[in-house]
Order: C-alpha cells, then sequence, then structure tokens
C-alpha cells in the first residue's frame, strides 16, 4: 500500500502541495500524514470520550452526515451490543431487497403461525401489531406493522414467509449485511428481541440506516408515519423524536435488558440530513434528550464544505512501466466534508493506493481512496480514478522503472528496521 508524497518531479510535488493547500482554506489546523506509521496510530483512534470538549450519557453513539458520510462524533461506535429492536431495520431491508428484486410483491399474503402469534403477538408481552392467529397478511400492512408499530409478530412473519422459518431468514440477514459491508453483525433472529447472536455496533447501525436513506426512497418514508391501525387496534409511531424535532423522519428505536435503550434517528434540515445512533442508555428519557442533544449539537456545530470539486486532481499515482512515470487522481464527484464552524479542528489527508500503478491505466480506472481524519477519528473515504489513460511504455522506460523500484525497496525495508528500533510513544489513556 503507497501512501501519496512528495516526489521529485515537479507536478507530482504541487498536487501534493495542492492538498495541503485545499485543507488550509478550510480555515482548520491542516496537516497531510507522511508514511504509514503515522497514519495507522491516527486510525485506531475514535474512543475518546469527548471530541472538541462535547460529550453525552450514552456509552454507544456516532453521528454521521448523510452526503459524504462523514464521521462528526463517535464513542465506543465498534464495539458490539445488543441492538434490540434496532435490528429490525436488518429485517426491513431484506424485505425491502426481496421487493426490489421481484422475488416478492407488496400484495403477497403470508400466514400467522401460532409460533408468530406466540412469540411476537399479543401474548408475548412485547411490542406488537396484534396479528390475528391464523389470519393472512399482506407484505405492504406487514412491513408497516414492523417499521410504525415495531411489531415483533410482524417480523416473524415476514421472515417465515419469505425463508420459510425465522433461522433460515436470519441466515439471509447476514448474507445481505456482508453485501452492505456490514462486517460484525450478528442475527439470532428477525425481531431483536434478546438472543445472545443479536450484535450489532452502532456505526454498522448508521452504515445500515445511511443505506435505506439513500437507496430505499420509495420504503423509507414509512418509518415517519404517525401511526398505523391493524386489528382495530390503532398505534401510534413508537419514535418520540418524530414529535418533538424538526425534521425528524425516522427510524428505530429499541430496548431490551441486555441492550438498554437505544435508537437510530435521522433529521433532513434544509439540505443537510445527519443521522444518529445511541445505545445503552438507561431510560427512555434519556434516550430521547441525548439523541437530541448529539443532533442539535451537530447542526450547530459543523457545515458543509468542499474538499475538491468534481473531476479536480487531488494527488498522482506513480505508474510502472508507463509511457509516463504519474497519473492525476480525482473524484468524478465533489469531495465535501462537514467542518467545525469555529475552524478549532485538526483536519489531516492522506491518499493511499496499491503502487505503483502497472501500465496500461485507463481513463476512469479506480487507483485509490483519499481518507481524511478529523482530530483521531477517520471521518471520510472516498474513491479515486485515473484522470487520464497511460499507454505502456518503452522498454527502457520500464528498466528504468524496475530499477528505481528495487532502490525505494531497499530505501523502504532500511526506514522500516530504523523505526522498530526506535523506543515506542506511550499510549495515551
Amino acid at each position: 500500500m503507497r501512501t501519496s508524497q512528495p516526489r521529485h518531479s515537479k507536478g507530482t510535488s504541487t498536487h501534493y502541495r495542492g492538498l495541503c493547500a485545499t485543507l488550509a482554506t478550510l480555515g482548520v489546523v491542516a496537516a497531510c500524514v507522511i508514511g504509514a506509521q503515522a497514519a495507522n496510530n491516527s486510525i485506531q483512534g475514535g474512543q475518546k470520550k469527548e471530541q472538541g470538549g462535547f460529550d453525552i450519557q450514552a456509552p454507544y453513539a456516532i453521528l454521521i452526515e448523510a452526503e459524504s458520510g462523514s464521521v462528526l462524533f463517535e464513542k465506543n461506535a465498534d464495539q458490539l451490543t445488543a441492538p434490540s429492536s434496532m435490528l429490525k431495520l436488518m429485517t426491513a431491508e431484506v424485505v425491502f431487497n426481496e421487493l426490489k428484486k421481484g422475488t416478492i410483491k407488496p400484495t403477497d399474503e403470508y400466514a400467522v403461525s401460532e409460533y408468530a402469534w406466540r412469540k411476537g403477538g399479543a401474548p408475548s408481552g412485547g411490542s406488537t401489531m396484534f396479528a390475528a392467529l391464523k389470519s393472512q397478511i399482506k407484505v405492504e400492512d406487514l412491513l408497516r406493522g414492523l417499521a410504525v408499530q415495531s411489531g415483533n409478530d410482524a417480523c416473524i412473519i415476514l421472515a417465515e414467509g419469505i425463508a420459510g422459518s425465522e433461522g433460515a431468514f436470519t441466515d439471509m440477514m447476514t448474507k445481505r449485511a456482508r453485501e452492505l459491508g456490514l462486517t460484525q453483525s450478528t442475527f439470532g433472529n428477525s425481531s431483536g428481541v434478546s438472543d445472545p447472536d443479536n450484535k450489532m455496533s452502532v456505526r454498522e447501525l448508521a452504515k445500515l440506516a445511511l443505506h435505506l436513506i439513500k437507496n430505499r426512497p420509495e420504503f423509507y418514508p414509512m418509518f415517519s408515519e404517525r401511526e398505523f391501525t391493524w386489528n382495530k387496534i390503532r398505534q401510534t409511531n413508537r419514535n418520540p423524536l418524530l414529535n418533538v424535532m424538526q425534521g425528524a423522519d425516522g427510524l428505530k428505536t429499541g430496548h431490551t435488558k441486555e441492550g438498554g435503550y437505544g435508537m437510530v434517528a435521522s433529521v433532513l434540515r434544509k439540505d443537510l440530513r445527519l443521522i444518529a445512533v445511541v445505545n445503552g442508555l438507561d431510560d427512555q428519557d434519556a434516550r430521547l434528550n441525548e439523541t437530541k442533544k448529539l443532533l442539535e449539537w451537530g447542526f450547530r456545530s459543523f457545515e458543509m464544505r468542499t474538499l475538491f470539486g468534481a473531476g479536480q486532481a487531488v494527488s498522482e499515482a506513480k505508474v510502472f512501466g508507463g509511457a509516463h512515470s504519474s497519473v492525476g487522481l480525482a473524484s468524478p464527484n465533489p469531495v465535501r466534508l462537514m467542518v467545525n464552524r469555529n475552524g478549532s479542528e485538526k483536519i489531516i489527508a492522506r491518499i493511499v493506493y496499491t503502487g505503483p500503478v502497472r501500465a496500461p491505466v485507463q481513463a476512469g480506472q479506480r487507483i485509490g481512496v483519499v481518507k481524511v481524519w478529523r482530530g483521531d477519528i477517520m471521518v471520510l473515504e472516498t474513491p479515486l480514478y485515473a484522470e487520464t489513460s497511460i499507454a505502456e511504455g518503452t522498454m527502457t522506460q520500464t528498466a528504468f522503472d524496475a530499477a528505481g523500484e528495487m532502490v525505494l525497496g531497499l530505501l523502504r525495508t532500511g526506514v522500516e528496521k530504523a523505526l522498530a528500533r526506535e523506543p515506542k510513544a506511550p499510549t495515551a489513556q
């Protein structure tokens, strides 16, 4: 893995200085990381409980901006905990995905089994849509029972109807989670009721929420529906944020003895959407108040800035065996970042690619990524693509590149040995 850094060629050096200069224009302390060790130290951060003097009571929390995925705040964001009913978002995604593929239809009807009725219905004592035993319910109604009423019975009925059993459905949940890049989440049932296999981090819950918002626009509005009536029983949406915060339009609350009180919340104000996830709180009031506090802090403290415009050169990557020694890197979309309004934070950017890139290189070929840290937290990762095509070079150029790589390899080995002999810096407590 190669880190973009100043080279002897004038063009590459200019691009690198441009990266730092762009960060400096944001009104923040800017730096460009050189070398793997510094970047590795940065990426291990994110467990500090305070960021910019701000903290909340929730032991697990994350706040992200939806357009770029920028992380504004995190606290134990990768620790696995019981997601409780917030796990229902994964159940909903599996159903949405099957609807999108056409394997099921909104009007398909599924039977209410005795298992679903006893484990998730009226006899269970948990959240339920009050599905009647042995009745038939349409998929679209079951989804509203899940999203609005948080019905455990709705989840089990959907699971059995789609996969044949709840156990088989949890396999579908795991498969879909991995497809979405949720590498840690595990599922023991479809509803989130207490089960040792139900584990998710607030970061992966936030990623899932972001996916639903961006990729399920035809289904997402049901999470903000204020009420739903089934079996002549009217229930209001279990998300209290919908009634007390301007722009709130989703998503789920949750509570179990193991997980405490949690919430996945999304708020849209003007063109800015923030997603907050909290978990592990002691009661409903703390859940609502701490979620509001986190979201309001985000809207109050940050604003969107553009790091690079669409197609603007970010840096260059070294090319091996090409007609040119390097290729410009750019993003087809603007690279935007939420930055603190007071301009007091440190922004660190690093270009990472596996290189040198072997010629030929095609224009638009994905080469690497730009990673951006805010203090100790990596807040943004955006793909970078080749600006132009680079044809294969002559045998002489290839031989010259091979000799250069041999020398660089020896230099890198020497640096790594020197670093290994250096005393380790103390770890911050």
